[in-house]
């Protein structure tokens, strides 16, 4: 089970150019949105990485403008892991679960599922906050994930497995955030 004290959120690249050509990507944007927020209430740690910036864009402004005070890990390789910032960083937060959401799917996410998991770190995908330009690519990466793994679940799914509780003031902000 995720604990809040022990879990981070990871954002794989929801970058400008990137998230046009996802499949579904309104449905990839607006969970986004919710597990960010959603990790904000809940007072967990956010790391959110860019692939190549310089070629793919920013972040997409409505998670930029929930990110202010993180700044984004640029990257060239593929998983996260293979950028000295983000495990430098990931090793400062010691948290021993993972929240990874993000773009492609079949790439980015599940190259950064199998070495998350290869470190010894729990690995929780979120299957509403993941796409590629493919359904079949999208249900790939899952499953390569699981492979290696990884454990599927959604956003609403982790957030009340976050709170563990239906009651308090965290409860009733995700109350709002989820209807």
């Amino acid at each position: 089970m995720l604990e809040t004290e022990n879990t981070i959120l990871v954002v794989v690249d929801i970058q400008e150019k990137l998230t046009r050509a996802m499949y579904e990507k309104e449905k990839l944007v607006e969970n986004a949105v919710k597990i960010i927020k959603g990790a904000r209430i809940l007072g967990l740690p956010i790391l959110h990485t860019e692939q190549n910036p310089a070629g793919l864009g920013p972040t997409i402004p409505e998670l930029a403008e929930l990110l202010t005070d993180t700044k984004p890990i640029s990257k060239l390789s593929f998983s996260c892991c293979g950028e000295e910032a983000f495990t430098a960083a990931l090793e400062d937060i010691g948290r021993e679960q993972v929240l990874l959401g993000g773009i492609e799917s079949h790439v980015c996410v599940y190259q950064t599922a199998a070495d998350l998991t290869d470190m010894g770190l729990e690995v929780h995908v979120l299957s509403d906050v993941v796409s590629s330009r493919s359904l079949e690519n999208k249900i790939l990466g899952l499953r390569q994930c699981e492979a290696f793994g990884a454990f599927t679940t959604g956003a609403e799914m982790a957030l009340f497995e976050l709170l563990g509780i239906a009651e308090g003031s965290a409860f009733k902000k995700i109350i709002e955030l989820v209807k």
